[in-house]
């Protein structure tokens, strides 16, 4: 019986709904492992989690039959779910619409994991919206300025 090999490493970035600084430090402690939870039921890995009070990255490892889109979803909707199930207070939170993702080669795995390990720090001199420009540029995507936003 043939079998499917697959190493695909994924960098993914969104954002709350409009930027919004909807994650506080103690919702972080909490969120944060419920998407690798949510990765690991899902039959991916999660590597590392982080981000900020407006923003998380992820650090997935993906199966063969997944794709990056299915992926996100995944996480997006099960974790803004448990976010509204869990705390009546945010009923009103959102994710962004979009995503950026990036494949990762091995060889970068830890310097991504660092990046992200160390977003809070790293925020204090960069905005959301620089760095994740910053990340377009870098990987070379292609964007329009009038609906990155959007």
């Amino acid at each position: 019986m043939p079998h499917s090999y697959c190493s695909c490493y994924i960098h993914a970035v969104f954002s709350t709904k409009e930027r919004r600084d909807l994650i506080a430090p103690e919702l972080q402690e909490r969120l944060f492992p419920y998407l690798g939870g949510i990765a690991k039921t899902s039959a991916m890995k999660a590597l590392i989690v982080g981000g900020t009070t407006n923003h998380v990255h992820l650090l997935l490892s993906l199966p063969a039959v997944m794709s990056i889109a299915k992926a996100i979803q995944l996480i997006k909707g099960g974790s803004s779910k448990w976010i509204h199930d869990t705390f009546p207070d945010f009923r009103h939170f959102a994710w962004q619409e979009g995503y950026v993702a990036f494949s990762v080669s091995l060889s970068q795995i830890e310097t991504v994991t660092q990046y992200i390990r160390h977003q809070a720090e790293h925020h204090k001199k960069v905005s959301f919206e620089e760095e994740f420009v910053a990340l377009l540029k870098k990987h070379q995507i292609e964007y329009d300025e009038r609906y990155i936003w959007g």
